[in-house]
């Protein structure tokens, strides 16, 4: 990951006793206040800051609750002197526990800190005073020297933790290396040849560069060195190093950000048409800019769509109104009722062959008259808002302004104090011959005049599978040309899964093909056409070979539509290799330029994932608008995600995939629990009997915290499934948490909550009895 994980001492497992040996202890006669005086005049950020600063062991209590009686106990018999206060006798008092509740997620009291780290409620504290956690945190602490970074030591009486910070916050590139490692000297020798300065200090000449090196595995649970940080932002080993080089990550890093005061992004004042100029009406754009009206200021939103090559467009909303999500969703869902179509006669239902016959010309009728009234609601709230709206394409032609061209081909110039690009992406093209004359892409699919009929998908991303799926669903014959693997990017054994069960349904893959170029053999709508593709053989030789159809869908993944915005022309970095904008929490490298949504290189997003998702834009952009011009500091947090893939046997997911979490906590320091189960509703579906087994979810779980850092489910409403673990995970869930969760009996959703199973084990994953 880019961003380095500092550990949230939300739970007292989480307190790691090497790293306290060091920290202030004193045994002192015990004391209780109960301060009743008002702090209405003051910050309660503030107050409460204060309370856990100025206390080594600080007590928020209500004079009634027996678990702080408990607590209070506990320290008297132990003789450390603690400071509680009474949240129920003070006029502050609820004030101060929504604080609490803010910083720490607790919402019960006592809520206890010990030398100003977070032990928790009564049981929490009384197991971290049984285990001597709450001694060493009392230990105490003796002053820290001054660290020459120039010495091959450190004196054992500092405190490693604290010079670890020091070296990652004086050294804008910071390297934590060995004299020997190769990967070391790569990394080294890749900064010199960019002509970047850095710092490294080798672990294996000092004294103490173990524990420096223990310390680095505690904050950012990397194993290896190198272990770079560039101005604070944990980057990785040398592979990863490497990578951030080429697409311009550390680059965006070392360029000088825009200083903020009082929440305020500064920018010099001028005269400017608009205080925000949005370029892009989709979802994210959407939302920044009504959310930037909110606080009363001048907005300004750019929409123009581009025609596909066969001369689809589309009104405001975006991607996912018209070409994504909302029609996929809906098509997905056309597709589940012709499965329950099946499954009736085993319910009851007679004569329903009729009801098999999909009518694909009303299926897309009433979709696009939904979305249609959709992008009349945009419009209508828009100009409800008073945000102006100007369907035409905007490039930069100076820092502030933009040149405007509608589709009539009429220019105009305005400028904007800020300008925030949302124009998110498109289908790629494979760039063979009759690619964009016969094939059609997503943005072409959910408005299709015509029956698509045999449709060959070419791709195996999540757009390819769900499309696929939802065209097998309604009762069209449909391949899959894959390249290589499914769903790169996703936990590699859900997507095998995933495959496996469209295959068994009756989807057609063709694994190991590239296709090299299409031909038309008949006109018409659909037509025929065939398409001819290479296939890699067993023994890795290639041999062509070719399938005819009526549609050829593209779904090979997808580009940022930047390369007419000028954006070099203003300074704006980009990556070469995808065309997405750096970012760092949306800022580009330039002070007034942001951007958000499917068009971003985002570095603080965990490594390898793209998140290019529609609630991500949604919050991005409503958080930005806060700090552009409210008092707001709250960055968007993209660390785990919920999304869910809508094929077939729906997959949900959150957090880290299998591989991922092995490469940064290592296999020995994860566990996995899994179930393969079969949902209820399948269990007497004879049509389902080949595939009813294959349900399957997962936890992965790290050891040494057991937190919950990968969740994965594959069944029916996975979606549904998934947004509601999504919060515990926020908070910080355990597995503990999960087991003690009841789950409501019987569905999909419970088996999460009893799993026993470890892969480790070698036991049987399938689901017995209920």
């Amino acid at each position: 990951m880019f961003l380095s994980q500092h550990v949230q001492h939300y739970h007292v497992e989480l307190l790691c006793l090497k790293c306290f040996n060091q920290l202030a202890y004193n045994r002192l006669s015990y004391r209780k206040m109960a301060p009743t005086q008002s702090a209405s005049s003051q910050n309660i950020e503030d107050v409460v800051k204060k309370y856990i600063h100025d206390n080594n062991v600080m007590i928020f209590s209500k004079s009634f609750c027996p678990y702080c009686k408990k607590v209070k106990d506990a320290f008297e018999t132990a003789n450390i002197e603690y400071y509680a206060i009474e949240l129920d006798t003070m006029a502050d008092g609820v004030e101060i526990q929504n604080e609490l509740v803010r910083q720490t997620t607790q919402k019960t009291v006592p809520n206890v800190f010990v030398n100003k780290q977070h032990i928790g409620g009564c049981d929490k504290t009384l197991l971290a005073m049984k285990e001597g956690v709450i001694d060493q945190l009392l230990k105490p602490r003796t002053t820290t020297m001054e660290h020459d970074q120039d010495d091959s030591s450190v004196t054992n009486s500092q405190n490693i933790e604290d010079i670890v910070k020091k070296y990652i916050h004086d050294n804008n590139v910071m390297v934590f290396s060995k004299s020997w490692c190769p990967y070391c000297k790569k990394v080294k020798a890749a900064f010199e040849t960019a002509n970047i300065e850095y710092y490294a200090i080798e672990l294996d000449t000092m004294a103490d560069g173990v524990k420096i090196e223990e310390e680095l595995i505690r904050q950012t649970a990397q194993e290896t060195v190198p272990n770079v940080f560039v101005n604070k932002q944990h980057i990785g080993g040398c592979d990863k190093t490497l990578v951030a080089m080429k697409e311009g990550v550390i680059d965006l890093l070392l360029t000088p950000r825009t200083t903020v005061t009082n929440g305020k992004m500064e920018v010099e004042e001028q005269n400017y048409n608009y205080d925000l100029i949005v370029i892009g009406g989709g979802s994210g754009g959407l939302a920044c800019s009504k959310e930037a009206k909110y606080f009363d200021k001048k907005v300004c939103v750019l929409d123009y769509v581009k025609p596909t090559p066969v001369g689809t467009t589309w009104g405001i909303g975006g991607t996912c109104v018209n070409v994504g999500c909302i029609p996929k969703k809906l098509m997905h869902q056309a597709s589940l009722i012709g499965e329950y179509v099946h499954d009736s006669e085993d319910y009851g239902w007679q004569e329903l062959e009729s009801a098999r016959k999909h009518d694909w010309d009303k299926m897309i009728e009433s979709i696009q008259n939904y979305i249609h009234s959709l992008n009349f609601k945009y419009r209508t709230d828009l100009r409800t808002k008073s945000v102006v709206y100007e369907n035409s394409y905007g490039q930069f032609v100076g820092p502030h302004r933009l040149k405007l061209t509608d589709k009539k081909g009429k220019t105009k110039e305005i400028t904007g104090k800020y300008i925030v690009v949302a124009v998110g992406g498109r289908p790629k093209y494979p760039d063979i011959p009759g690619d964009k004359e016969y094939g059609i892409t997503s943005d072409d699919l959910f408005s299709l005049s015509y029956d698509p009929g045999k449709t060959i998908v070419v791709g195996a991303s999540y757009v390819a599978l769900e499309c696929a799926g939802f065209l097998h669903g309604i009762g069209r014959e449909v391949h899959i040309l894959v390249r290589s693997i499914l769903l790169r990017g996703f936990d590699q054994q859900m997507a095998n899964r995933i495959g496996d069960y469209m295959k068994n349904i009756g989807i057609q893959f063709h694994e190991k093909c590239i296709p090299i170029r299409i031909e038309r053999l008949e006109e018409g709508k659909p037509g025929r056409l065939r398409v001819y593709y290479q296939r890699e053989t067993e023994d890795g030789k290639k041999e062509e070979l070719y399938e005819d159809c009526n549609t050829v869908l593209f779904a090979i993944g997808r580009e940022a539509i930047t390369q007419e915005l000028n954006l070099g022309a203003v300074g704006v970095k980009i990556n070469q290799k995808n065309q997405k904008i750096l970012t760092h929490y949306e800022q580009s490298s330039v002070d007034h330029i942001y951007a958000i949504g499917d068009c971003i290189h985002e570095v603080s997003m965990p490594f390898g994932q793209a998140l290019e998702l529609t609630p991500v834009a949604i919050q991005a952009g409503q958080l930005l608008a806060k700090r552009l011009f409210g008092d707001s500091t709250i960055k968007m947090d993209y660390k785990n995600v919920p999304t869910t893939i809508f094929t077939p046997i729906e997959y949900g997911t959150i957090g880290w995939s299998e591989e991922d979490a092995i490469e940064k906590y290592g296999e020995d320091n994860i566990e996995v629990f899994h179930s393969e189960f079969v949902p209820l509703e399948w269990s007497i579906c004879k049509h389902r009997e080949d595939v009813k087994t294959m349900c399957y979810c997962k936890l992965i779980v790290e050891k040494k915290t057991d937190r919950v850092i990968g969740f994965h489910v594959a069944s029916p409403n996975a979606g549904e499934i998934t947004q509601g673990y999504a919060v515990g995970m926020r908070l910080g869930a355990t597995k503990r948490d999960f087991d003690m969760t009841v789950g409501i009996h019987p569905t999909c959703s419970e088996m999460i909550t009893t799993l026993l199973i470890t892969k480790s084990s070698g036991k049987s994953s399938k689901q017995e009895g209920c």
